[in-house]
């Protein structure tokens, strides 16, 4: 292994976050009880225009406890998208709703929001957006479509920070929407999620579910149960210094993003993520390549090929109908969705995080043509 091997992700921790660490330990309060928990939350949900925030362990635990919140359960159908992090269908099936499937659009990688609306039965419950990459879904005909029907809306806005659609900031959408605090994302925590909603019995629900359920009044009495899916201070102090640069960080990203695609626009055998739609700029969560169909290597040979060149690739997504844990349950037999089996078997991100060097780009450049030209 190339001992200066450039990983896909590295965050960039360089701003008030030791400070905040610090006074977590100087002052004792490390747990879920800590001042920089409400802080977070405020800021956070602030910066998307919601009116309530509750932190989570991380962005799977969100989108459970905002299902659960929402009243969905055994038998209900939740449209989403196939092509996704299995996060997503897992919040639903848990709860014994089910997952009924769109495919991807080629050209932004989110659903096919067109095809939504012939997917809704007297069993829908829920519409699942889930903006992916770096481009957001086509929210306001989602938004339509939940009116016409009176369906609720899920936003997974877990790589969405900072981004916007028509002006307005993403997780601020639907009846609840959701974030990651992974360490790839634009703002990380190390492991940590969040539910922002504008709704205040969401909300009181959202903080009960989070918390084993304790009945308000008398502590250790429950009449349901739930996880235990607290945030610490610890990882809200590290979060509030990360938020403190979030448009430093998009703008990081973006200019990254702009420049892989200069450096990278005549490669032939690749797709590059597409720029902007009429509704917003690419935020570049990730710098995501696509393979032309006729390159003979699916991603996971060009995984390999890259990690012997010193470079971390990732590949896309599997698709939710293709799971081999779904599938053994017998779910979605013979479906099929074109684009997004595609996407995840063509599809790979190169090194984009935002400790990421303008000397490390160039090598990662370097490598990609490298790689492509070998296999093209």
């Amino acid at each position: 292994m190339n001992m200066s091997f450039i990983p896909v992700n590295e965050p960039l921790l360089n701003g008030n976050e030791k400070k905040y660490l610090c006074e977590c330990i100087d002052t004792g309060w490390i747990s879920s009880e800590g001042p920089f928990v409400k802080e977070f939350e405020n800021k956070m949900s602030e910066s998307v225009n919601r009116r309530y925030g509750i932190a989570v362990s991380n962005g799977t635990a969100a989108l459970e406890v905002a299902i659960q919140a929402l009243g969905i359960g055994n038998g209900d159908e939740v449209i989403m998208p196939t092509f996704t992090i299995i996060s997503c269908a897992m919040a639903v099936t848990k709860v014994g709703a089910v997952p009924v499937l769109v495919d991807s659009d080629l050209h932004t990688w989110n659903m096919k929001v067109d095809e939504i609306e012939a997917k809704i039965t007297s069993k829908t419950k829920a519409i699942m957006i889930v903006h992916l990459y770096g481009l957001p879904v086509e929210v306001d005909k989602i938004l339509a479509l939940a009116k016409k029907y009176n369906l609720k809306v899920i936003e997974d806005a877990a790589e969405m920070h900072g981004q916007t659609y028509n002006g307005k900031p993403c997780g601020s959408f639907g009846d609840v929407s959701t974030f990651s605090f992974y360490p790839n994302k634009h703002v990380t925590t190390g492991e940590g999620g969040m539910i922002v909603t504008d709704n205040e019995d969401i909300a009181e629900r959202c903080r009960s579910l989070r918390n084993l359920c304790f009945k308000k009044d008398v502590r250790y009495i429950h009449d349901e149960i739930s996880d235990n899916y607290r945030f610490t201070n610890l990882q809200a102090a590290v979060g509030l210094a990360q938020l403190e640069r979030l448009e430093e960080f998009v703008e990081r990203k973006r200019n990254m993003g702009r420049y892989y695609t200069e450096r990278l626009q005549d490669l032939k055998g690749i797709i590059l993520p597409r720029e902007a739609t009429d509704y917003a700029e690419n935020i570049y969560w990730v710098y995501g390549i696509l393979l032309d169909r006729n390159i003979p290597v699916d991603n996971r040979m060009i995984q390999k090929m890259f990690a012997e060149e010193g470079i971390g690739v990732r590949t896309f997504f599997w698709c939710m109908h293709e799971q081999p844990v779904y599938q053994k349950q017998g779910m979605f037999k013979n479906e099929k969705y074109v684009n997004a089996e595609y996407l995840a078997r063509k599809g790979f991100y190169i090194p984009s995080g935002l400790a990421l060097t303008k000397e490390q780009m160039d090598e990662v450049v370097l490598k990609v043509i490298k790689v492509i030209k070998s296999v093209y």
